[in-house]
């Protein structure tokens, strides 16, 4: 079912995906000790430029990710079970099921100490919930939390259209949003897929929590992004991709506007934390994916030596908000354009849980592409 790749093609593939998924555990655990803090305390506490690397959390620990990072996993997850369901059984359908089931082991990591027993509900299934490392309440957001507990299935083959879902109708927190990457790492390499099929995917899954308008799209339109990135496309190509894609649906305004903010300040000129903080503070959905497209679009002189890369992460924490979603979402966004290889190694060697993080990428890009042996292998 899967595009047939090239051996260039397919490593650059599986190197996007892989740093989609590392590059945001990167951009959590930068802007994890610092959200919530104004740009004033910032400052004080770390010098004028704000911080320039990974820095100790509340606890002291260095390189700790969030529910933003456990959520991607998790959603990545759960899609990887609904992508070979399709593959086995050639239909669609439930998707948004597997996916939610997903989220629900991840609701057992935030109550239980360690795994409970696989018997009894089917959506005990999954290799995540046996690590242990994942059992680690860090501030998981409400409307995930409690908006899980609502057991809420949205049909996966219903129009997205804009209208509000049943669960939590009012909230466009930025919570769906910094779970939807995996949504966009099958690419081209589903039948009738690509950025279409990841956009209304992710919306789709936001209604597992989120009910609001705003935070559907702006779930659909960051995974439209990651398609055509995986796939190869330039970020502002990418970006300006799914703004258009937006515009095919109702209600699509509020998210079009922040991007075309976002879009329009990275190309005024050299960025800094106080141009970030104009695009708000990153608590909502579109607020929160604004802030992620503008950093990773700036250019910014403010950190000198420091690679474009590290430069547009610290820009993504460093403002006085959700600096750790900002921080995932412009990892994300970065990382599938560029691969692993342009991760600042300094900063992955100490992200935890790095190696199970890598796990979960190269197995779902082996699955969307197997690839084929090499020309010059004989077989018996």
């Amino acid at each position: 079912m899967g595009l047939r790749l090239t051996w260039q093609e397919l490593a650059a593939y599986r190197a996007r995906v892989r740093g989609c998924l590392l590059g945001g555990a990167i951009g959590d655990a930068l802007g994890n000790p610092i959200e919530m803090k104004s740009m004033v305390t910032v400052e004080a506490e770390h010098g004028p430029t704000g911080i320039t690397g990974l820095v100790p959390d509340r606890e002291g620990v260095i390189g700790r990710i969030t529910d933003d990072t456990q959520m991607t996993l998790f959603s990545a997850e759960g899609w990887m079970q609904g992508y070979r369901r399709i593959q086995a059984r050639g239909i669609s359908g439930a998707e948004t099921a597997l996916v939610k089931d997903a989220y629900l082991r991840w609701l057992e990591t935030q109550r239980h100490p360690g795994p409970l027993p696989h018997e009894g509900l089917r959506h005990r299934w999954g290799d995540l919930r046996e690590q242990q490392w994942l059992y680690a309440r860090r501030a998981p957001g409400r409307a995930c939390e409690f908006g899980l507990q609502e057991d809420h299935t949205p049909d996966a083959h219903a129009p997205v259209d804009g209208s509000p879902g049943p669960v939590n109708p009012d909230s466009k927190g930025c919570g769906s949003v910094m779970r939807s990457a995996p949504f966009g790492f099958t690419g081209r390499g589903i039948t009738g897929g690509g950025d279409l099929h990841a956009f209304e995917l992710a919306a789709r899954c936001s209604r597992i929590t989120h009910g609001h308008p705003t935070a559907q799209l702006a779930s659909g339109a960051f995974a439209a992004m990651i398609s055509r990135l995986v796939d190869g496309e330039s970020l502002p190509d990418a970006v300006r991709n799914a703004m258009d894609l937006l515009t095919r649906y109702p209600n699509h305004q509020e998210t079009h506007a922040a991007l075309e903010r976002a879009v329009a300040l990275a190309a005024a000129g050299p960025a800094t934390p106080r141009t970030v903080e104009s695009l708000g503070g990153g608590w909502t959905a579109e607020e929160a994916l604004a802030i992620g497209v503008y950093a990773a679009l700036a250019r910014t002189e403010f950190w000198e030596h420091r690679t474009p890369v590290e430069s547009a992460l610290l820009l993504a924490v460093n403002h006085s908000g959700d600096s750790d979603s900002t921080g995932s979402i412009c990892g994300n966004l970065l990382g599938a354009h560029h691969g692993d290889a342009m991760l600042p190694p300094e900063w992955l060697t100490r992200i935890e849980g790095r190696a199970v993080i890598a796990t979960v990428a190269d197995d779902f890009a082996a699955i969307v592409h197997p690839g084929e042996k090499r020309p010059w292998v004989y077989s018996a």
